[in-house]
């Protein structure tokens, strides 16, 4: 089964609190989830391997570590997911980056796929795959199942808020991939939005409505 991970730093907690007031503008709100989104990365890359290596340093040599084997991709789902991109970016530059487009029909929630293109290698590294809000779960529960076709096998979830709803709907469709998480929200509301939430993240990164 998946793991849920609720990642309860404080200083991403505190980062989140202001990301989500209504009165923050799109500049400090895509500065903010970038920020929290390299602080997110420290914990989602935890487990990666590592190897020795010698290095010479201005006093000797020595045995230093450093990250080895599988290597790394972000997968936003557009178009929020792009607003996590760059922190992640900033803590693993060598990363490549794909792009699953997927979006959510208003009238029956569910999410609708128009495009998807991915490093040629994906089925090789460790795919992030980025969506600020994992509300219903059906676009990450889609987004996950692409990846998988194309021969992924390593994969893990990244959002700043859930609802129980769209965790289940995950851990349901895809057991073997977990789910990193700043905050577990209360529910979801009659227009399938989190409460108490952020609001449409898309709009707010881009200053639309």
């Amino acid at each position: 089964m998946s793991q849920l991970h609720v990642i309860d730093h404080p200083m991403i907690q505190h980062k989140l609190g202001i990301l989500r007031k209504i009165g923050t503008g799109s500049k400090d709100f895509r500065e903010l989830l970038t920020e929290i989104s390299l602080l997110m990365g420290y914990e989602i890359t935890r487990d990666l391997p590592l190897e020795e290596v010698e290095i010479e340093t201005p006093i000797c040599r020595m045995t230093a570590r450093q990250v080895s084997g599988r290597k790394l991709a972000i997968v936003p789902i557009l178009r929020a997911g792009l607003g996590m991109v760059d922190g992640l970016l900033n803590l693993v530059p060598v990363a490549k980056v794909g792009h699953i487009g997927l979006y959510r029909n208003e009238d029956t929630h569910e999410p609708v796929e128009y495009y998807c293109k991915l490093p040629e290698d994906i089925q090789d590294r460790l795919v992030i795959v980025t969506d600020p809000m994992l509300a219903t779960g059906g676009s990450a529960v889609d987004a996950l199942s692409m990846l998988k076709a194309r021969g992924c096998t390593h994969i893990k979830l990244m959002c700043l808020v859930a609802v129980p709803e769209g965790i289940a709907k995950v851990q349901a469709a895809h057991p073997d991939v977990d789910i990193y998480v700043a905050a577990v929200d209360d529910h979801l509301n009659e227009n399938a939005y989190i409460v108490p939430g952020l609001g449409d993240a898309g709009d707010r990164i881009f200053g639309t409505k």
